[in-house]
């Protein structure tokens, strides 16, 4: 069986590891590889310049299948967040990949809503939330939820427990909230605790034009975007890791977190409230005062209560592995 993913970013297959890699691309690169362990065919769209080959996946140019259509054939598609690639196979069975919010106007303005009618593709929402939240008013032959999947770069078999230091991770692209954490750090827990470092990572540059020496007086460090593998290191020697959860529809760097036995800190809003469990991989807070609190008493736990939410956090994330994601994903292919 021959299988297109299609990822509409500026990428190759071979350049995996590059630190402005983001979500999307890593999972369709991981969830590729899996399949065609699996023995299907599995070519891999995106905007690249050359074809390449790795992992039994081929890369190809998605303007080349567009310039040229025919030339291809695929039994299924799987395309992430983009629906007008349909209309050059109308004979395959399409599957509309969504990671992020399907809006009605933007929709309708960048083709996709009549990609959508015109080729009624089933749906597969990377959360429930996500689902829940998408508008009636996309005409799908079938909506499913299949969980994102942890990357096989963050599937760990063990973690060390003895290099923690007390660091707190913000490690979320988006700004909203980050200054009122940023002041919340500032005025509540550097005071009381000046041996603790929040590092932001994943933000392009600073709100408010915020200056950097004066942030790092306070023990608040930007890192800006790091490959994923500095990352997994700096997670692998913190304490935990804020995200708020403001409009997440999966928060995937919440499940590569507690992969590494950090717990999130959240307010347990949109696709979190089914992830965390309150008081296990997690905690859940009302307001930034009590985020406040609750860092704090984190990184005062003993030893036996920090690894007992380090354990937590780390085999809660074993039950997003693309092993488990798989079976759904083959399932769905049959």
């Amino acid at each position: 069986m021959n299988i297109l993913i299609n990822c509409p970013f500026e990428f190759n297959i071979k350049n995996s590891h590059h630190k402005k890699l983001g979500g999307i691309e890593s999972l369709s690169i991981d969830l590729a590889k899996s399949l065609s362990k699996k023995k299907y065919n599995v070519t891999l769209s995106t905007i690249c310049k050359k074809p390449s080959f790795k992992n039994n996946v081929k890369n190809i140019s998605l303007n080349e299948i567009k310039n040229n259509p025919r030339k291809f054939h695929f039994d299924k598609i799987i395309s992430s967040n983009d629906a007008t690639i349909f209309n050059y196979f109308p004979n395959s069975k399409k599957f509309l990949w969504l990671h992020n919010p399907l809006q009605l106007e933007k929709a309708l303005r960048k083709g996709q809503l009549l990609s959508i009618i015109r080729n009624r593709p089933t749906a597969i929402f990377v959360s429930d939330y996500l689902k829940t939240i998408t508008s009636s008013l996309f005409f799908f032959t079938k909506k499913i939820t299949i969980n994102n999947f942890l990357l096989n770069d963050f599937i760990l078999k063990k973690i060390d427990t003895k290099k923690r230091k007390p660091i707190i991770i913000w490690s979320v692209a988006r700004n909203k909230g980050l200054n009122e954490t940023i002041k919340m750090w500032i005025d509540q827990v550097y005071p009381e605790m000046n041996t603790a470092k929040l590092f932001i990572l994943g933000v392009k540059k600073l709100p408010n034009n915020l200056n950097k020496n004066y942030l790092k007086s306070k023990n608040i460090y930007f890192k800006g975007r790091v490959s994923r593998d500095v990352l997994k290191k700096i997670y692998l020697k913190s304490s935990a890791m804020i995200c708020l959860g403001y409009d997440e529809t999966f928060c995937l760097n919440a499940l590569e977190a507690n992969a590494c036995g950090l717990p999130i800190l959240s307010f347990g809003k949109t696709a979190l409230s089914k992830f965390i469990i309150n008081k296990y991989n997690g905690f859940i807070v009302k307001d930034f005062k009590s985020l406040s609190d609750k860092i704090k008493t984190l990184l005062k736990f003993d030893r036996k209560n920090k690894l007992k939410f380090l354990n937590n956090s780390f085999n809660h994330s074993k039950k997003f592995t693309i092993n488990n994601s798989i079976f759904y994903w083959l399932k769905l292919l049959k």
